[in-house]
């Protein structure tokens, strides 16, 4: 069904999936608790509906997932460093029985990597993902799977190989949320807690919670995600005190996603608690950093409360506070997002200009993170159809690229 509506605003497809169902606008309008002129207007484009609370209200009231909404998953495009396997293969790895049963591989099957080759394959492949090269990552997680899992078999009796693969399964999970696999995101997340809860180190174990919470999310599972970052925080209650800048930013990037969850619950009181102690968190590390790729510090507070302020419709704060924020010391995968969020504000502000440049700009940076993220298709989707004049060459150009046009 996905692909059949691709090419439709969030609104068009909510009038399909409508006529689908043999419901009426009076009936769905009363189900989701809005007006049937409301309801009238985002099926004809004149409100846009880009709101994750919203949009999931409106997915539970049509009895379809979050994604066929967003029309995700996204189809990764094959290149010279993905090669012609790219989602398939990682669905391969994830799916294989041998790694959840008795009946494993046997013993030298696979070749196992050294616990420095397997550390250098992981780290690689991080910093590949935040640098937005999510093709070339999605292509290569296949085989770190693999290696990973071999070097836990037949490793050193050390906690290093599991929390190598715990990394790796989080890497699987956090590539895979970004490209709308929901349920494959929350197998690799599931599976990699697990792993991480055999080393009982709180570092890996946090990291590995925060992409629960992030499946979670991806799976419009919102007010779940906030549970488990309420519950998940009380874990780091023992250490805050004497933590060092690991545990800080492992601890603050949990409260970070967990303020996207409860801004998509439309809770605003959990939204401001975590982004509060965020903050807290940040200054006493006192700098932007990178630990454990975290990208935690000052400035992704600041990013997540524009982030947040989007989610609950405060357009206005977003706007004000999103432009000003200086990025450009962050990875490049945080970078872009936030100027999506910019782009998503000026485009609700009707400032279209400021928001299409802000969006070629972040194309010019990651493409391809551009090209996969719903709120850039859904961006150039909205202006292609809303708009009252023909759309421009750049405008066309830029749907041209992200494979937009029929």
């Amino acid at each position: 069904m996905r692909g059949m509506t691709s090419a439709m605003t969030i609104g068009e497809r909510v009038a399909w999936y409508r006529r689908r169902r043999g419901l009426s606008q009076e009936v769905l309008a009363g189900l989701v608790g809005r007006t049937v002129d409301w309801l009238s207007k985002v099926e004809n484009n004149r409100i846009e509906l880009d709101r994750l609370s919203v949009i999931k209200a409106m997915a539970d009231a049509l009895d379809i997932a979050l994604g066929d909404l967003l029309a995700e998953p996204s189809l990764l495009e094959w290149t010279s460093e993905t090669g012609h396997r790219t989602v398939s293969a990682l669905r391969d790895a994830l799916l294989d029985y041998r790694q959840i049963t008795m009946f494993g591989r046997s013993v030298g099957a696979v070749e196992p990597p050294t616990i420095d080759q397997l550390t250098r394959q992981v780290c690689e492949l991080w910093d590949a993902y935040q640098a937005s090269r999510f093709g070339y990552v999605t292509a290569r997680l296949p085989e770190l799977l693999t290696q990973a899992q071999a070097a836990v078999e037949v490793g050193p009796s050390t906690m290093e190989p599991h929390r190598l693969l715990g990394l790796t399964y989080q890497l699987a999970a956090t590539q895979l949320t970004k490209i709308g696999e929901a349920d494959l995101a929350w197998i690799a997340a599931e599976r990699g807690l697990a792993t991480a809860r055999q080393t009982e180190d709180i570092a890996v174990i946090g990291s590995l919670t925060r992409s629960v919470v992030h499946a979670l999310q991806s799976a419009g599972k919102y007010r779940e995600a906030v549970r488990l970052t309420e519950d998940a925080a009380g874990m780091f209650a023992s250490s805050l005190r004497t933590a060092d800048g690991e545990i800080l930013s492992i601890y603050g990037t949990l409260l970070l996603a967990g303020s996207m969850a409860a801004a998509r619950a439309d809770d605003r009181t959990a939204t401001r608690s975590f982004i509060a102690e965020a903050y807290s968190a940040g200054r006493r590390l006192g700098r932007d950093g990178n630990h454990l790729w975290t990208a935690f510090g000052p400035t992704n507070v600041a990013v997540h409360r524009v982030a947040t302020a989007a989610e609950l419709g405060d357009i206005q704060f977003a706007v004000g506070l999103g432009p000003r924020i200086d990025t450009s010391a962050m990875p490049m995968e945080r970078r872009v997002r936030h100027a999506l969020e910019v782009a998503r504000a000026y485009s609700r502000w009707n400032r279209n200009e400021e928001a299409q440049a802000t969006l070629l700009d972040a194309e010019q940076m990651a493409p391809e993170q551009v090209r996969y993220h719903f709120l850039g298709r859904q961006l150039v989707t909205g202006w292609l159809r809303r708009g009252r004049a023909k759309p421009t060459p750049t405008l066309l150009a830029l749907a041209k690229r992200m494979n937009m046009l029929q």
